[in-house]
């Protein structure tokens, strides 16, 4: 009898730990997600809300005037100056002022590019140094406004060495081909795609025929006339003539997997992809950064200039034909139809 009686209580204490455990939880988790402190709330809603297909983690818990006052808040706030040219002067420095100078100027003679490895908390990428910028192009789809095509096909139409994706493009249902480019696309000093469709923050994101990375407000027409003869039209611009734009919040974009273009001051040119959602490929450490961190990572390794490019799905690095990033979209490898890539040929 008094086994049986010590049973119970055995039980009923366990039943009350369990609820104890349930009530505290959801206790947490209700303050989490309307609490005082909006740090959870704000990185939750702009994290969600920048994905194509997971908005229902934000609209599951708030309300839709909620959810646009937190995006109207985190924003990157870009500078306004268009790129100053002649901060870019071609001429390599050999002192090594930080291990970040060492590892993009520490190189094979011959070289076209390096690869070095990133991290940080929640994050882990790759920084592609290319050290002629000559070589760096816009490759394109080659179905540009039918159907998209994935990094690692435009890199086989290009035979290029490097390629990362580029731009944006038109979604409107969360479930596009990626046939059509954000804004305007230029290449080889042509106008190849110009379509108005979104506000993307940001302008043109080119090179021009000086080699230099340009980053512009301005149509089609104008940045033909400025010598533009490579670029996709998207942002936020990070880095403008050296200054970088303040990040208000998180920027509004959260944590995702990340793409960037930038250009140092000696003429390297610097193409960053950033891995994320890594509990689709068994690394649930792996979440991605913010444009913070994306801007942080730009000024340790030098960048005058940088923009943000199209991150989250759309994410990928090419190198020699295979796939060296970790993408995530559904498609053969992670990979998505993409219409633009920043490509890296002989």
């Amino acid at each position: 009898m008094k086994k049986k009686r010590k049973l119970n209580i055995n039980i009923k204490r366990g039943f009350l730990l369990f609820l104890s455990i349930i009530i505290i939880g959801l206790s947490g988790s209700i303050f989490l997600l309307y609490g005082p402190w909006s740090g959870f709330r704000n990185l939750l809603i702009t994290t969600a809300m920048t994905t194509k297909s997971h908005h229902y983690l934000a609209t599951w818990f708030y309300s839709d005037e909620e959810i646009a006052r937190v995006l109207a808040y985190n924003k990157v706030i870009e500078s306004g100056e268009d790129t100053d040219t002649s901060l870019i002067d071609f001429e390599e420095d050999k002192e090594y002022d930080s291990i970040y100078e060492k590892q993009i100027l520490e190189r094979d003679e011959d070289a076209l590019y390096k690869v070095i490895d990133i991290s940080g908390t929640g994050y882990k990428g790759y920084l592609v140094a290319v050290y002629d910028p000559s070589k760096v192009k816009i490759g394109t789809t080659s179905k540009l406004g039918t159907t998209g095509q994935s990094t690692k096909v435009i890199a086989k139409n290009y035979n290029a060495h490097v390629a990362i994706n580029a731009g944006g493009f038109y979604d409107p249902d969360w479930n596009s081909n990626g046939a059509i480019p954000h804004g305007t696309v230029i290449q080889n000093g042509k106008v190849v795609w110009d379509y108005e469709d979104a506000n993307v923050g940001g302008g043109i994101v080119g090179f021009n025929q000086d080699n230099v990375l340009v980053l512009g407000r301005m149509t089609a027409r104008q940045a033909i006339n400025k010598g533009i003869r490579d670029a996709v039209e998207f942002g936020p611009f990070l880095i403008v003539n050296g200054k970088a734009s303040f990040v208000r919040g998180d920027g509004g974009w959260g944590i995702a997997p990340r793409t960037a273009i930038g250009q140092r001051q000696d003429g390297i040119v610097l193409m960053l992809v950033i891995d994320g959602r890594g509990y689709q490929y068994g690394r649930p450490d792996i979440l991605g950064c913010g444009m913070v961190e994306l801007t942080e990572i730009m000024q340790r390794y030098g960048a005058v200039n940088a923009a943000n490019m199209d991150g989250g799905s759309s994410t990928s690095l090419i190198l020699e034909g295979e796939v060296a990033s970790h993408p995530v979209a559904g498609g053969s490898e992670g990979l998505r139809n993409i219409p633009t890539a920043w490509i890296v040929t002989d």
